[in-house]
């Protein structure tokens, strides 16, 4: 077998090997969640997805699904029964002639968007239908689609009730059995629509097509609201909410500034008379602020919104908890603010904002006639005799037409601040009584497949349990809560995951956490079950920790050791959900800098001591509460030898990587050889050369390096410093120095190197990844520095030296692992300078022009 034979096979076998390593780890780390929640394999979805819209039956727990060219059901009561599918596609000649109008193949299906409950046991199917929105009609008993005289399926159109594209922002919701929605209106996707989209056709309205109204919305949401039967006997004031985000044309900005709104329209608006024919008389905007004004942290963009009536039977108590990123944080960030309906009323029936504008200056704002614009038709209207929005005079319509948004905002403190995590989808539910609730659980779903379940009481937020559930390319985008359970989904899989109830918490330090909910840990039992003490003094939560076995508080954490060495950089973790500051103490040599509350450390001999996390609480009806400790660490020197630290980690991973050190020898031996025998032959070829071959064609291919002047190389193939490219919370950056990465509880995932995965740390739901390079490009053999976490030191040393041989001359050398440099020896400077000397590692260069000789 020649070395290029062997090359070729060694290769591909250590790539597949690191894969197998890596596949190995993610299983083991999913399995300790998945043992007690029940993941539909896709595979029995026979092939179908890009499941987008989700319906629930609550009475029968049958589970609609709408996905690409396709409806399923399925029953959530035995989720290991077989989905029923009904196949709902477009024909190949509208398929294609799609494809003839600009879009690609893969967006001219039939994306289900829309299903909502009829009377009579149907269901109210739209798609997207290659560009060309349809609907139809399921009968739920049969689980068929109604069929035409032809034979084919019943459709109308679905334009205003269903997006044109797959990927747009939409919303729909169903009152009385009318569909109100909110979406795009035209092919191209420029004008967007918030429409009555059924009913009669003299009452099908929608909103005017001014930027005042609708300024390149995107859609998120939408709530149908009853108001109580005692003020509201015929349903006339009831009213429909749209949450959306747009851009804001009230500020004079150069760049464009996106803004949360929240839009209302009433039930019994049919439009104007002459004015505002077939538009909306009651339309409403209101800016949305989710804003610490401690800080002065505004975020602003609306990425989901969860309703729910914190009293059975009293609309009322209706609260809008909001999902909100930012539009000026490059990091993922993520923040939960809820928003109570008699908050937004009040600011729909405050004053409106003036938008119009002479040449500089504002001009006076309008008197507001009477009656009031915006209102919903009650019983003090219909007894001044306008029984309808048709009798409105046209003072009232100009007014509400040039005056849609309102001068006030609905504002909210953030009850969960998230950084470095961005949540896509959210839930709630509630614990304890309806007269004395104690406080919610937030079920939020990451765009990475995970699902993060955390209590808020009072003003505190406290992380219960993070459960990988999918793949990180699956992104959650549905979370339906039923009978304790929470239905979660991703465009390809569904989970059903326990939502409620104190045995959800398994460990003491979990339970403890839930004390505020009416958890408490029974050590007779060891498990954890409900009370019904009425909760203690802030410091609870503080208090129960300690009576587990790890004797520290949520606020006094126990120190721990780091014993590394000098040159790395370790990222200490502080976990923090609220939106206050949180501040180091650490040595006053300035070898740090903070990411968000966690803190990135150079290791040097000045930065050796302790690392203390304080961050500000939020306390209720406390303005300035005490500091909270929420970590510590202190880093300490040691130089064992780095075989003896990884023979301690006793884990699959370590194995893996000494098999990958193993098989890297193994290659590194073969290109050793391969190279060796290449310049033997050329030195052997060069031995018998002609004495005039310096003159002859021949000779200048074969002329040496010290003949020819060279343009600039590295000196050292070995000496070359490879850059990692690290992702920390999020965000891709790259290094070329050894990096020490610590997540221990803060959440922070994908702490990655591209390539073979060495270790993973399990600990609290957090995949902490690293890799190491199976790189087999050109540029010759690389080898990947250990990298540890130090979550995986716990007491432990690791140890990095510089190779002697492998520095570069300006000091910036790669760093060895010390186990590694003992197998390659003293000897490596020698080979090093051996590999620099061949021809084909050093860059192609003209030979210099022959000068006449003098002579």
């Amino acid at each position: 077998m020649t070395p290029g034979d062997a090359m070729s096979i060694l290769l591909p076998a250590l790539c597949l090997l690191s894969g197998a390593s890596r596949a190995a780890t993610l299983g083991g780390l999913e399995g300790e969640y998945n043992r007690q929640d029940t993941i539909l394999d896709p595979k029995k979805f026979g092939g179908l997805t890009n499941f987008s819209t989700f319906l629930l039956d609550r009475s029968s727990g049958m589970l609609f699904l709408g996905a690409r060219d396709a409806i399923l059901s399925v029953d959530t009561n035995k989720l290991d029964k077989p989905p029923r599918n009904i196949n709902w596609d477009v024909p190949e000649e509208k398929r294609r002639s799609c494809v003839a109008k600009g879009k690609t193949e893969l967006d001219c299906h039939n994306y289900i968007r829309l299903l909502e409950f009829l009377e009579e046991g149907r269901i109210y199917v739209c798609g997207t239908y290659a560009f060309d929105p349809q609907c139809a009609f399921l009968d739920i008993s049969s689980f068929t689609l109604e069929t035409a005289k032809d034979g084919g399926v019943k459709m109308e159109t679905g334009k205003g009730k269903c997006p044109f594209e797959p990927s747009q922002h939409y919303t729909a919701v169903m009152a009385g059995g009318t569909l109100y929605t909110a979406a795009t209106s035209n092919f191209l996707g420029t004008l967007f629509d918030i429409s009555r989209a059924t009913g009669p056709e003299q009452e099908r309205i929608r909103t005017e097509r001014s930027i005042n109204w609708l300024s390149d919305p995107e859609f998120v949401s939408s709530a149908f609201i009853e108001q109580s039967a005692g003020s509201n006997p015929t349903g006339d004031d009831d009213k429909i909410y749209f949450f959306f985000t747009e851009v804001a044309k009230e500020y004079d900005l150069y760049t464009k500034v996106k803004v949360p709104r929240v839009a209302r329209v009433c039930k019994s608006d049919v439009g104007g008379m002459k004015t505002l024919q077939r538009r909306w008389t009651t339309f409403l905007k209101a800016q949305l602020v989710c804003e610490d004004k401690p800080s002065g942290q505004r975020y602003n963009i609306l990425t989901d919104v969860f309703t729910m009536q914190h009293t059975q039977g009293d609309p009322t108590s209706t609260h809008f908890y909001g999902l909100f990123t930012s539009q000026w944080e490059r990091d993922e960030l993520s923040a939960v603010c809820v928003f109570s309906l008699s908050d937004i009323s009040k600011v729909l029936d405050g004053p409106f904002k003036e938008l119009k504008k002479t040449c500089e200056n504002w001009i006076n704002p309008e008197p507001v006639p009477t009656p009031r614009p915006g209102q919903c038709l009650n019983n003090a209207l219909k007894a001044e005799g306008f029984e309808s929005s048709l009798k409105l005079p046209d003072k009232v319509l100009t007014f509400v037409r040039d005056h849609p948004l309102m001068e006030n905002s609905v504002t909210a403190a953030p009850l969960l601040v998230r950084k470095g995590i961005r949540y896509t989808k959210l839930a709630v539910t509630q614990t304890g009584s309806g007269v004395e609730p104690r406080g919610v659980v937030l079920h939020l779903g990451t765009d990475r497949g995970e699902l993060h379940q955390v209590e808020v009481v009072g003003q505190n937020a406290t992380i219960l349990q993070e459960i990988p559930l999918f793949t990180s390319q699956e992104p959650i985008n549905n979370i339906l809560l039923h009978k304790g359970q929470a239905l979660v989904g991703s465009p390809q899989s569904l989970a059903r995951v326990q939502a409620e109830g104190c045995a959800l918490y398994p460990k003491c330090e979990v339970c403890a956490r839930a004390t505020g909910l009416g958890c408490v840990w029974s050590t007779k039992e060891t498990a954890c079950r409900n009370t019904t003490a009425k909760p203690g003094p802030d410091d609870m939560v503080d208090d129960a920790l300690k009576k587990c076995d790890i004797k520290e508080g949520r606020c006094s954490p126990s120190i721990r050791e780091l014993q590394v060495s000098i040159g790395l950089r370790l990222l200490l973790p502080c976990v923090q959900l609220s939106p206050r500051p949180c501040s180091w103490e650490h040595p006053p040599h300035r070898h740090t800098r903070q990411h968000h509350s966690d803190l990135e450390v150079t290791v040097t001999n000045e930065s050796l001591g302790k690392y203390i996390c304080t961050c500000q609480e939020v306390g209720p009806g406390i303005r300035d509460p005490p500091p909270c400790r929420r970590a510590a660490f202190e880093l300490s020197l040691q130089r064992p030898s780095a075989v003896g630290t990884l023979a301690t980690a006793g884990s699959r991973q370590v194995l893996a990587l000494y098999i990958l050190f193993f098989c890297g020898g193994l290659v590194f031996g073969v290109f050793l050889l391969y190279f060796m025998h290449r310049r033997r032959s050329i030195g052997h070829q060069g031995h018998h050369l002609p004495d005039n071959s310096l003159s002859s064609e021949k000779g200048r291919d074969l002329l040496g390096s010290s003949a020819t002047p060279q343009s600039p190389s590295s000196a050292s193939l070995l000496s070359e410093g490879f850059r990692l490219t690290e992702k920390r919370n999020g965000t891709a950056t790259t290094t070329t120095t050894t990096t020490l990465l610590s997540n221990q509880g803060n959440g922070h995932h994908g702490n990655s190197y591209s390539g073979t995965l060495i270790h993973s740390n399990p600990s609290n739901g957090h995949g902490n990844t690293l890799y190491a390079h199976c790189n087999t490009s050109g540029s010759g053999l690389q080898f990947a520095t250990e990298i540890l976490a130090a979550d995986m030191l716990d007491g432990r040393t690791a140890e990095r030296e510089r190779p002697k041989g492998g520095e570069r001359e300006s000091g910036e050398g790669d760093e060895m692992d010390e186990g590694l440099g003992d197998g390659l020896g003293e000897g490596i400077k020698g080979l090093d300078e051996e590999l620099a000397s061949f021809p084909m590692f050093k860059s192609p260069a003209p030979l210099a022009k022959c000068e006449e000789s003098s002579i």
